[in-house]
């Protein structure tokens, strides 16, 4: 009765419904999929006001302001090195595997009727057009849209002018202390429809796309999974274990925000509860407000495997061979694209698109190749970069002494927790309420 009540279990059996569903009623599920969109309208609705007061809070609250410069750059600087990493992966994937060797391709002859909302997009995402869209119109222009950085913007200016007024700011942050609490509550209650978004999204999904529709392109997306895989495993497992952390328990510990983001393709819609579970691992908000918002915008590793991967996959397809000042140039663009998509729908095709219509020497319409399966790909892209963010955030408060490791240790073992120590206490003036 105890697992019946278990999100984990509810979503499991919803994901597992909804690939049955999709198989053997496929026309059925196709109508499914406003079950899927309205769960993530829904909660693309609290990303604003969660982030923004979670931010706002915990900067607020900050006793050591010089601080803030030092994590912003260790975070940058981490979020630089996984995405590097996790291009030369996915390059090295393609070109063990070979996905796109003897298809023989004419680009010529590929159709490019359904490429221009992404080419569209694709055309906006220079280096300036993505710095300035992070200022808004105005102040409560940076909610309208929901995206992740205009409220990022907003919510650190705000931070740091509720901390320099002093006393006259505290009347002001304790309406946002209760105003992130009803948000939590409100999130609380509409993550009870998970299992319902979840079950909708993949029974549309397997019902329009078939599970054996795949053909000569499974290898493409098999190669995609175990590059992705090997990121995980290899680069974070090292990365948790020289931190003195286990990832298997780390990915435990966010399960059922995996099966959310499984079938939903998006990682969007667990935002709100990584925040509230990462600081009851005991990182304190300060820092898991800055790292893990900055990080869904600059720390897409997922999208970038598949950027290399499905660039090259296309110049194998049609017979192009590049050379090696062809692929540095190359890798040197995607550094930027994977970072300029972020918050676009379609993120990885679009950042795909943007690239190719940049470096010219693959042709723009072997995107035609990726359309039917980009959608497979998508989980593979949304489940690694989740997985990335968890362990950035996790390491960046180990090593700024804003991590409580008895509760850390504690939550991923499953044991009862003890009161934070008063050694991370430098962080935030208060203990955080979701732990």
């Amino acid at each position: 009765m105890r697992l019946a009540k278990s999100l984990y279990f509810q979503i499991l059996c919803a994901v597992l419904l909804g690939v049955v569903v999709g198989h053997f009623w496929a026309q059925q599920a196709v109508a499914l999929k406003p079950l899927g969109d309205a769960f993530i309208k829904l909660i693309k609705m609290m990303i604003a006001p969660v982030v923004f007061c979670t931010i706002v809070t915990g900067i607020a609250g900050m006793t050591d302001k010089r601080s803030l410069g030092r994590l912003m750059s260790k975070t940058l600087l981490l979020f630089l090195g996984l995405t590097v990493v996790s291009l030369v992966i996915g390059l090295a994937a393609v070109y063990l595997f070979k996905p796109g060797a003897g298809m023989n391709i004419d680009p010529a002859t590929l159709s490019t009727a359904g490429l221009s909302q992404y080419t569209a997009s694709a055309a906006k995402l220079s280096v300036v057009e993505f710095f300035m869209h992070i200022i808004p119109d105005t102040f409560v222009g940076a909610f309208n849209k929901g995206e992740v950085l205009p409220v990022l913007f907003i919510a650190v200016l705000s931070g740091f002018a509720l901390s320099s007024m002093g006393e006259k700011g505290k009347p002001v942050l304790d309406v946002l202390e209760s105003a992130s609490t009803m948000v939590f509550r409100i999130f609380g209650y509409l993550m009870r429809f998970a299992p319902v978004g979840a079950f909708g999204a993949l029974a549309f999904t397997v019902g329009q796309y078939g599970i054996t529709s795949l053909g000569s392109l499974a290898k493409l997306v098999g190669t995609l999974y175990i590059a992705c895989a090997f990121f995980v495993l290899v680069v974070l497992g090292g990365i948790c274990r020289a931190h003195g952390f286990s990832l298997w328990k780390l990915l435990r510990y966010f399960r059922e925000e995996f099966l959310v983001v499984l079938g939903t393709s998006s990682t969007e819609p667990v935002l709100p509860r990584m925040l509230e579970k990462l600081e009851k691992l005991g990182c304190k908000k300060g820092v898991v407000g800055l790292v893990l918002p900055t990080g869904y915008s600059f720390n897409l590793d997922g999208t970038a495997i598949y950027l290399s991967l499905a660039a090259v996959f296309i110049a194998q397809a049609c017979n192009i061979d590049l050379s090696l000042g062809q692929v540095v140039t190359m890798l040197a663009i995607m550094l930027l694209s994977s970072k300029g998509a972020a918050g676009v729908t379609g993120s990885g095709f679009v950042a795909l698109a943007s690239t190719l219509t940049v470096i010219h020497d693959i042709p723009l319409a072997g995107l035609a190749l990726l359309i039917g399966v980009d959608r497979f790909m998508s989980e593979a892209r949304a489940l690694t970069s989740l997985a990335s963010n968890a362990v950035a955030t996790v390491v960046v408060s180990l090593s700024e002494n804003a991590c409580d490791r008895q509760t850390l240790h504690s939550r991923l073992n499953g044991e009862p927790v003890r009161s934070p120590g008063a050694e991370t206490a430098e962080w935030v003036a208060e203990p955080h309420r979701h732990g």
